[in-house]
């Protein structure tokens, strides 16, 4: 749906140059919710202008669906923009517009007899949940039901594609939620593709297929939400994800154990793995002691994935057929000390 090569933007101030992008190249997926993560200046915002041609690159090529922003007239990139959604942070409402007015508004640009834009905009409203808040203004409203009518808004010319920028970070945790929900439930009924940046990792969690970490205009990982946090091959990665679940062993614990009997395994555990009794069947099967030294579980999505730590104690034969059973169930073990 949105192929992006090469793309490189340059801002300049006096002699100097900034490249906030540096040859980025991403392919984001026909109804997929793909996530763009990184900290402040990285990137993130330069990348989501530079896709729907607010900001032109100095290098590279954005197609959405097939079309070649970069190559378009501005006649032709007004028509395109029609198919791509936008939310902002700050939801840019017009505060003289009820809220019936604000999500009417790209429709009446457009030419739409009003009859159509009526029944439009209350389909929108309802499936935002906001019908009965149509003749209000923005400045009656909560930042949760801005949001919302900014939803709205960008679903009024029924795009293919929605981008979000910062779309949360505004809002409560609680609302936040709300959003991301709504969001959620949008990709499922319309199969409408998502492009979310953000620097809230919580959020990449809760609702991305994928996701990009941006650093310094360069894409420095991507792929799968699972694989990054469970997996994670960058610094940076590594640093979003301990921002939501610290996945390092602590060092206190490895230290007061380091001179006991048995060997130290990691295991980590993801999907259905995570909710079977594996601990259980071990010591069913094995002669040997198991300790539980420390252990989480958590969820991407609707997957959840946990770390044990474990301490096996018994005759050294019996721990490493131990070991071997726990390494065929469809886990992956790492031994932090052997015997």
């Amino acid at each position: 749906m949105i192929k992006i090569r090469g793309l490189t933007k340059i801002y300049t101030d006096g002699q100097r140059e900034l490249r906030a992008l540096d040859n980025v190249s991403l392919d984001v997926k026909p109804g997929e919710i793909f996530g763009i993560i990184g900290l402040s200046g990285a990137g993130k915002s330069t990348l989501v202008r530079c896709i729907n041609m607010l900001e032109r690159p100095q290098e590279g090529q954005v197609l959405v669906n097939g079309i070649d922003m970069t190559a378009l007239s501005k006649g032709d990139l007004r028509k395109a923009r029609q198919k791509i959604g936008m939310i902002f942070q700050h939801f840019n409402l017009l505060s003289s517009r009820t809220v019936f007015g604000n999500v009417a508004f790209p429709l009446e640009i457009t030419g739409i007899p009003k009859a159509e834009i009526r029944e439009r905009v209350y389909e929108l409203l309802r499936l935002v949940g906001l019908e009965d808040k149509a003749d209000s203004y923005p400045a009656q409203l909560s930042g949760g039901q801005k949001q919302r009518v900014g939803i709205a808004r960008a679903l009024a010319n029924r795009p293919e594609v929605l981008l979000c920028d910062e779309a949360t970070s505004a809002l409560d945790p609680e609302t936040t939620t709300a959003v991301l929900e709504l969001l959620q439930d949008i990709n499922r009924k319309m199969g409408l593709t998502i492009l979310l940046i953000t620097h809230e990792m919580p959020v990449i969690q809760q609702v991305c297929d994928r996701v990009a970490v941006i650093e310094n205009g360069r894409i420095v990982e991507c792929g799968p939400v699972l694989d990054v946090f469970t997996r994670p091959e960058t610094e940076e990665a590594r640093r979003l994800v301990r921002g939501v679940i610290d996945i390092e062993i602590p060092p206190d614990l490895l230290e007061q154990h380091a001179n006991g009997d048995g060997p130290l395994l990691k295991i980590s555990f993801i999907g259905d793995s995570a909710g079977r009794p594996i601990m259980g069947a071990l010591m069913q099967r094995f002669p040997v002691m198991v300790n539980i030294l420390f252990g989480r579980i958590d969820h991407v999505k609707d997957t959840p994935f946990g770390t044990l730590v474990v301490q096996l104690s018994g005759e050294n034969e019996a721990i490493a057929e131990a070991t071997e059973f726990l390494a065929g169930q469809d886990l992956h073990v790492e031994v932090l000390r052997d015997v």
